[in-house]
């Protein structure tokens, strides 16, 4: 029987990389026209047919983009990672689907296998500890969501904004003694940030702090609740629609129900479960449709790098 070739017998036979045969197949206009001519010869004359599965690794497509979300089970990354799919698909992309776990060393061996793989580029949903240097390294193929970067562009959330407004928002429904229950503030943006505007409203109202910060895990927020909970509590803004759960599940354990709960991100479970809970949706699907389409016009050579913040949804 006669040995099927591999694009690794290709490259032997043209005296090349495999990767030279891979970006060859995929019709990189990075490859010299000389190179090129030498190992479609080579391909034609040995009757090689790359394999389905060697095309899938450029994900089945001409144009394909990576994504590293950091949570598979993240309603918010979710629903931005809805939004970039719309706008990539709209525009003839591909795209592959990859998961941090909040892991710096995962990240930088998933933007490893995405080079390797010759994608268009990537879109990273940024954290605390992210390796922020190995995603700069892309430069115009590349845009980090909720983080902020020199050498890249980003889309970020309005984390101060977001925590202002439910504030206000309680405030106008005449609650004063308002607690809150956040992430740790290692954390820069979801912890550090939205714990910030929580003190800032305080010292403004002249009204004494309440808080507790933990992981951003329901199960951690229904703990905090024994920490801030006395008589007077009438409301408790969350960090999150995750810590609004666990807030919510011991509030209703307690026989609190009067006091007023609020999350960030619009998830609908949450209003399923809790229809009292106020969430604040932080429109991420449009945050992940604008992170594919400053992407998209960068890579056509139509935008420069740039910073957005994503504007609010009225509650």
């Amino acid at each position: 029987m006669t040995k099927k070739l591999t694009i690794l017998d290709i490259a032997k036979m043209a005296g090349v990389g495999k990767s030279t045969v891979s970006r060859v197949l995929t019709n990189d206009p990075k490859v010299k026209q000389e190179t090129r001519l030498k190992v479609e010869q080579i391909i034609k004359e040995s009757g090689f047919v790359p394999s389905k599965s060697a095309q899938g690794m450029r994900g089945g497509s001409q144009k394909v983009i990576g994504i590293i979300i950091s949570r598979l089970d993240s309603v918010s990354e979710n629903k931005a990672v809805s939004g970039i799919l719309e706008t990539l698909y709209q525009s003839g992309y591909d795209a592959v689907i990859m998961e941090s776990q909040f892991d710096r060393q995962k990240t930088n061996e998933h933007l490893s296998v995405l080079q390797k793989r010759n994608v268009d580029g990537v879109i990273v949903f940024g954290y605390t500890d992210c390796d922020v240097q190995s995603i700069e390294e892309w430069k115009e193929k590349a845009v980090v969501i909720a983080i902020d970067t020199d050498k890249i562009s980003s889309v970020n959330y309005d984390n101060k904004g977001v925590i202002k407004q439910a504030l206000e928002h309680l405030t106008s429904m005449s609650f004063k003694n308002i607690a809150y229950v956040g992430v740790n503030p290692s954390d820069k943006t979801t912890g550090k940030l939205r714990l910030e505007s929580y003190l800032e409203w305080c010292k403004e109202h002249q009204c004494v702090a309440n808080y507790a910060t933990g992981q951003l895990d329901h199960n951690s927020a229904y703990a905090l609740v024994d920490s801030i909970i006395n008589d007077e509590l009438e409301a408790v803004v969350c960090a999150s629609d995750t810590l609004a759960l666990g807030v919510a599940k011991r509030l209703q354990e307690l026989q609190r129900n009067e006091v007023q709960v609020t999350g960030v991100g619009g998830t609908e479970l949450l209003s399923f479960i809790f229809p009292n809970v106020i969430s604040i949706n932080l429109a991420y699907e449009a945050a992940g449709k604008t992170a594919a389409t400053v992407l998209m016009s960068q890579l056509n050579g139509k935008t420069a790098i740039t910073h957005i913040t994503h504007p609010l949804n009225p509650v």
